[in-house]
């Protein structure tokens, strides 16, 4: 209540009453507005209290992600060498076959066909044979006793000479003609599974057939490329010791292969194989890990995505939590001077776990703010509450 709504009343009790009642109501009324003419003093808010840690640096490792093609390491394309009427199929789509193991049958009677027929012109050939062997054999004693002219003798030997050669042509067209009618019972040049069938049962197949009949693919093992940019590879080479390429990929760690779920294929693989060259469309250099496929889990025509491990020496290690993002840039609010924080942008070259791995923009020990930043203005006086361990590291 303000002084003005006593002012009556003092006024009523100074005139009826005597005079130590006036001094006791001209008390009262000069503390009622001493009480009432005070401004009011504001109250600075106490700063906030936030936790602080020091920036630690150490040797950290960073995983990076390539997009990958598996393959078998034999894939065979499976084509007729013969053409003709597909007789048989032995085998379905998706089966596994042995090495050796039909697979295909063509309709082989011309083959067979041409085959005694070369067998019957090679016996042909070996009766003429035997009958100029019988005229040299007969001619000969009749030269050395001069009945007949010499002429007459070497004629006859180079006629058993043509035979000879016409036994020799005789036999390689039987040789031909055999391994043409082999050809009409395709068999599994390697061990592996069978992919799909381009052509069904009573198809008239040929070598130059655009399609092959299936594709073969051994997938013991499997081979998995992927492609590194020319920075990555000289990033991925220079973190292994050795003078040449080949001795830094007897150095190289064992890979892993995330699969087109997401998830880790068991066993780990081994980068075997760098391109000679890299690609000058891509700018990429393609590299081939090995993997073991004992159980055929993989399959030639499989993506996934090759996960490869990168060391970091002596680089700096900020919790994500402790950073805030503008404008494609990421900062932390250091600790200055008189308790105030600065907002600082960071290069972050990497994460690991919640964690940034960081170039520039902050040192080893400086203080940085870990929660709160929200709240946080450049040049704010902070109560800094340091953490008892260093920054945190996953």
């Amino acid at each position: 209540m303000k002084y003005k709504s006593f002012y009556p009343l003092l006024l009523n009790a100074v005139r009826s009453s005597n005079n130590v009642g006036k001094a006791i109501a001209l008390i009262f009324a000069l503390f009622l507005y001493s009480c009432t003419s005070k401004t009011p003093q504001a109250v600075a808010p106490a700063p906030p209290a936030l936790p602080v840690a020091s920036v630690t640096s150490g040797t950290e490792t960073t995983f990076q992600e390539y997009p990958a093609a598996i393959e078998g390491t034999v894939n065979v394309e499976v084509r007729p060498q013969v053409s003709g009427s597909l007789e048989k199929v032995y085998v379905d789509e998706g089966a596994f076959v042995n090495a050796g193991q039909p697979i295909f049958k063509i309709n082989d009677q011309q083959y067979r066909a041409s085959l005694n027929n070369a067998i019957a012109a090679q016996h042909s050939a070996e009766a003429a044979l035997i009958n100029a062997q019988l005229e040299v054999e007969r001619l000969t004693p009749l030269v050395q006793n001069k009945v007949i002219s010499e002429f007459q003798l070497k004629s006859a030997k180079a006629t058993a000479q043509v035979a000879k050669a016409n036994i020799e042509q005789a036999k390689a067209n039987v040789s031909t003609a055999s391994i043409n009618l082999g050809y009409t019972l395709i068999k599994a040049p390697v061990s592996g599974y069978i992919g799909r069938l381009a052509k069904k049962q009573g198809s008239l197949v040929a070598p130059a057939d655009v399609d092959a009949l299936t594709q073969l693919s051994d997938v013991h093992d499997v081979h998995v490329y992927f492609s590194l940019g020319e920075k990555d590879f000289v990033n991925f080479k220079e973190q292994y010791p050795g003078q040449t390429l080949n001795d830094k990929l007897k150095q190289l760690p064992a890979v892993k292969l995330i699969l087109a779920d997401n998830t880790e294929y068991a066993r780990l693989g081994k980068i075997d194989v760098i391109d000679g060259q890299f690609d000058k469309t891509t700018g990429a250099i393609t590299v081939r890990a090995k993997f073991p496929n004992p159980q055929g889990l993989l399959r030639s025509g499989n993506t996934g995505k090759i996960r490869l491990s990168l060391q970091h020496e002596n680089t700096l290690v900020v919790p994500q939590i402790a950073t805030i993002e503008v404008q494609d840039k990421i900062f932390v609010f250091a600790l200055a001077d008189s308790n105030k924080v600065k907002k600082q942008a960071i290069t972050v070259i990497g994460k690991t776990g919640t964690n940034y791995l960081v170039k520039d923009g902050i040192k080893a020990g400086d203080q940085i703010v870990l929660s709160g930043l929200d709240r946080l203005q450049e040049g704010a006086v902070i109560a800094p509450q340091r953490a008892t361990d260093k920054v945190a590291k996953n």
